[in-house]
């Protein structure tokens, strides 16, 4: 084979093994016509080994597959955190999707609207966002070889109260539908890391209401450290919630981390949250491969 026909021959896999960047909406982006947004950036502006992508206007999801040699069906929307300011998008987006496609998962990782908008809950425009996201890969699922009853969603921090959000809600949107939304907006399991604003800040005792579990919650996996003060009393409200209403769920609160370490590699045992959450999903028959 001539050198240049070899260098084509490369390219052209190299293309394909490139990861699918898909718009969530195909028109208008709902209630952003009114909305003042500055230009997208990604950057690491605080040299911290974050990259931080902010000012997202035109939602995306971006569809890692799991390798053939291993993919086992199922599939994780990844949320990254960032307090609904910015995203931090590498080490609680792209690492995560390395991971799951590390034990077979195929990988989506979203790019929902920051910052908060104007005059809206911090979290409308992200939970529409994420619901939409949902729906679209769950009506992808056999073009990409996922099972449509296997598509979970995970999140640190804000995207971890994102991911409560959709999890608990009763399936309808606030935006309107188009075919893609037939497909239904709730994850089939969920998986909260380091989740923020689950307590109530009128009462302690209670969950905000925007989360509010039921009967027909999903499956959660939750992490937390017990030196992330401000968060953790909400992940273990969230883990009674699921006890009463009789849902599976599985908390695991370190004693010694804090907040926002995502895929670093840090001293604690919380670090090592991708072991346990890998075996939540064995345990629980989400890393099955599929029936043939």
């Amino acid at each position: 084979m001539k050198l240049t026909s070899f260098l084509f021959v490369i390219s052209s896999l190299a293309a394909s093994a490139a990861p699918l960047t898909l718009p969530l909406w195909t028109g208008e982006v709902p209630g952003e016509k009114d909305q003042k947004v500055g230009e997208e950036k990604v950057e690491d502006r605080n040299n911290d080994g974050i990259t931080r992508t902010s000012n997202v206007s035109k939602p995306t999801i971006t569809v890692y597959p799991a390798p053939a040699n291993n993919a086992n069906g199922a599939a994780v929307i990844v949320a990254p955190g960032g307090g609904y300011g910015i995203l931090a998008s590498k080490h609680e987006g792209t690492d995560v999707c390395d991971w799951l496609n590390e034990i077979g998962v195929t990988a989506i990782l979203l790019k929902y609207r920051v910052p908060r908008r104007a005059n809206l809950e911090k979290h409308h425009a992200p939970m529409q966002d994420a619901q939409r996201a949902v729906s679209l890969v769950r009506s992808k699922a056999a073009e990409w070889n996922i099972d449509p009853n296997r598509i979970g969603l995970l999140g640190f921090s804000a995207g971890g109260h994102l991911t409560a959000t959709v999890l608990t809600s009763d399936g309808s949107v606030s935006f309107p539908k188009e075919d893609v939304d037939k497909h239904s907006p709730i994850p089939d399991f969920g998986l909260l890391i380091y989740p923020a604003y689950l307590k109530s800040e009128k009462d302690p005792n209670k969950l905000v209401p925007e989360v509010s579990v039921d009967k027909n919650t999903p499956p959660s996996f939750v992490v937390i450290a017990h030196g992330d003060s401000r968060f953790v009393e909400g992940a273990a409200l969230y883990y009674l919630a699921m006890q009463r209403a009789k849902r599976q769920c599985e908390l695991h609160i370190y004693g010694k981390g804090g907040h926002g370490y995502g895929m670093k590699e840090i001293p604690e045992r919380v670090g090592e949250w991708t072991t346990q959450a890998a075996g939540w999903m064995k345990e629980t028959g989400l890393l099955e491969a599929a029936k043939k």
